[in-house]
């Protein structure tokens, strides 16, 4: 696995730019370029083809018993990579494509920072789409063990689509899955993905392009409030095609009284060159 820069730093407890309302927990009760005209569905097709094997497979064959022991202790955990060159190029591709997306949103018109993303629309591209079933498969078990260790009885289905159809019933029904786009002196605030009252605690980010060569900066950051103390960042440079996964609300941490609450907001820090392209896989629906 490429070698991630991680640093902990000391930072102050306040952060003013949060875009999205925090919830604490949930409860079910209440480019290739072409010169002619193509298809998303032909251009994943390809993308798929030039990979040695499924993207399922490739998500199967993770470690994810080490995997789901770095998210508890930390919140977030970095895999090796996943997606492909060619099936990070599709992806990027397709950002000019406005009628693949439900949404587009100016973040320094809202105040979230500077960039743009867009939320695909439903039908979901096939590549979205399968990592966001497969990887849910994957990290429910997670998802179940903080929600005991919270002391809540809210349980997550097993399958995705148990659990859209869980969000359907709250009336989220609109499809949150994401790219974001970020130039030069952009940078995205501070803030934590909610959408609704049904929420799932984990959440996934793929970098789409080679960092050094196609942008410098833009690193992920992480920031978790440790209560009574000062908060804590950790700072990511994941290489292209590599999984993000991390909590978007909070992970439990053991005290000498139990587990607590350990409250993480993420971020992206300012690009100084280039463009960074970047996949995000939320698997709540939105209202």
């Amino acid at each position: 696995m490429p070698l991630h820069m991680v640093a902990d730093l000391q930072v102050n407890q306040a952060f003013p730019c949060d875009s999205i309302k925090h919830s604490s927990g949930l409860s079910y009760r209440k480019m290739i370029k072409f010169d002619s005209p193509f298809s998303w569905s032909s251009v994943m097709t390809s993308a798929k083809i030039a990979s040695s094997n499924s993207l399922s497979a490739r998500i199967a064959a993770l470690n994810w018993q080490r995997l789901s022991a770095q998210l508890s202790a930390n919140g977030f955990a970095v895999t090796k990579q996943v997606l492909s060159k060619s099936e990070c190029n599709a992806v990027i591709e397709n950002f000019a494509d406005d009628s693949l997306y439900r949404k587009v949103v100016d973040m320094d018109k809202h105040g979230f920072g500077r960039g743009i993303y867009k939320y695909f629309s439903d039908p979901l591209p096939s590549i979205v789409q399968e990592l966001r079933t497969s990887i849910y498969e994957h990290l429910v078990d997670t998802a179940n063990a903080w929600s005991s260790s919270f002391g809540l009885t809210t349980t997550y289905p097993p399958t995705l689509k148990e659990f859209l159809d869980v969000c359907k019933q709250s009336g989220q029904t609109r499809p949150t899955p994401l790219v974001l786009r970020y130039e030069p002196g952009d940078f995205n605030c501070l803030h934590q993905d909610k959408y609704g009252d049904v929420a799932f605690p984990l959440q996934v980010a793929v970098v789409l392009n080679e960092r050094s060569l196609d942008y410098t900066g833009g690193e992920f950051v992480l920031v978790e409030q440790i209560p009574r103390a000062q908060s804590k960042a950790s700072v990511l440079a994941p290489e292209r095609g590599e999984l993000i996964i991390f909590t978007n609300q909070d992970h439990p941490v053991k005290g000498k009284r139990g587990f607590y609450r350990a409250k993480m907001r993420h971020g992206v820090s300012k690009l100084y060159s280039g463009i960074r392209y970047t996949l995000g896989i939320i698997f709540h629906d939105a209202e």
